[in-house]
């Protein structure tokens, strides 16, 4: 048996091996097949981190500088850096990249905004960033912000489409009130707005008035009922804590609960799959979530103690989510229905900062509304009349199906 073996694993390695073909055309393949040839010989820079590849994992830098008639000036590199080794809310430093020779310019330092500097000699910015689908996470707003620097400095802008690994059918929770707008939330859309990258630039370009010169590299074969496994690519981590694409998924959910005191698995080997908090009945926060039939998802009781963080070394008790059914799974109302069961079973857990839950949540009537009693349907039965405008407004920048 050991012959076998040995002899394909060196054919693998004589040979070479790769991903198998993935079901979906990226948006950077397309543009290193074929849209490439439309830049007429101007410059890029490339806003891109460890999740910037093509279905076989090559990384987008390397696939630009591998052909020779593209004039590749300048890496740009966002929150958690270039190589999404950097924690979530760390400085990240502008350096030149010893790989490549380029220098790299952060988007998470003295800088949000590219300035005329950095973009010297850059006629198209390339954008190609894996996002999660939720509105807090950073990455749509640094490529807002590149496409405001595009406008303002009069360069184009060429989005390089990639999928909403939580699919683009299930659109929920409150939308961004302007006046709790932060780097978390720019824009006026809902917690999750079951969009692509693409689809949100032409959104921010159009309906948010930034005017950039913009240019969407559409995918192939992507559908809006897509969850990350039907795609058929390989999961990057996006950031330290979303190594797996099924932490997306309950990122938007868990990920809104520390405002409220709660913890949400950070500084465990799974995060965001986790809530609870020190003084949590456990069985009894699982027996109340169990009985609400939330679609999708079953709530064992847990215990667990955070390697690092704040509550590093304490024991916190809570329940695990076990999401069965991605596309029944509800998370920003998963979110709601821990939060008022948590009210109920073990109240003095709750330690709800309304300054900092609205700059979450994008809203304040979630804090005021959990603290005054209301229940789950209440509250989110308050965000329904702004959702259902901004639904009308999303068929307008759609690009799939």
């Amino acid at each position: 048996m050991l012959k076998p073996l040995l002899a394909g694993a060196l054919a693998a390695l004589l040979l070479g091996t790769t991903p198998p073909p993935a079901r979906v055309t990226l948006g950077d393949e397309v543009f290193l097949q074929s849209a490439w040839r439309d830049l007429a010989g101007k410059c890029v820079g490339v806003i891109t981190n460890q999740t910037g590849v093509t279905s076989r994992l090559v990384n987008i830098v390397d696939a630009i500088k591998a052909n020779p008639n593209i004039c590749l000036k300048a890496i740009y590199s966002p929150e958690h850096g270039l190589r999404g080794d950097r924690p979530a809310g760390a400085y990240v430093a502008s350096y030149t990249d010893a790989r490549t020779g380029l220098p790299v310019y952060s988007l998470y330092g003295d800088q949000r905004h590219p300035n005329a500097a950095m973009l010297a000699g850059v006629d198209v910015l390339l954008f190609d960033i894996q996002d999660v689908g939720a509105r807090p996470y950073t990455y749509v707003s640094t490529m807002a912000y590149a496409m405001q620097a595009a406008k303002q400095f009069g360069k184009e802008i060429w989005v390089l489409d990639r999928p909403n690994p939580i699919a683009g059918t299930m659109v929920e929770g409150p939308v961004l009130d302007p006046a709790f707008k932060s780097f978390i939330g720019l824009y006026p859309i809902p917690m999750r707005h079951g969009m692509t990258v693409g689809e949100l630039a032409r959104l921010f370009n159009n309906q948010f008035g930034i005017g950039a010169s913009l240019r969407v590299i559409k995918m192939q074969g992507w559908k809006r009922s897509m969850y990350w496994p039907d795609t058929g690519l390989q999961w990057v981590q996006t950031s330290p804590n979303i190594p797996e694409w099924s932490t997306a998924e309950v990122y938007p959910c868990t990920g809104l609960t520390d405002s409220i005191g709660l913890n949400g698995g950070i500084g465990t080997t799974k995060p965001f799959k986790y809530v609870g908090a020190q003084n949590v009945d456990a069985y009894g926060l699982a027996s109340v979530l169990n009985a609400r039939n939330i679609p999708g998802v079953y709530f064992r009781p847990a215990y667990w103690s955070p390697f690092f963080g704040a509550l590093s070394g304490q024991q916190i008790a809570g329940v695990e989510l076990d999401v069965f059914d991605p596309k029944v799974f509800p998370s920003v109302r998963t979110a709601v229905e821990i939060a008022t069961a948590v009210r109920a079973v073990s109240p003095g857990a709750l330690k709800i900062g309304v300054k900092a839950a609205a700059t979450d949540w994008g809203t304040d009537t979630f804090a005021t509304a959990l603290q005054a009693g209301r229940s789950a349907q209440q509250i989110e039965a308050q965000w329904e009349p702004a959702l259902r405008r901004f639904l009308a407004v999303r068929q307008k920048y759609l690009l799939y199906r």
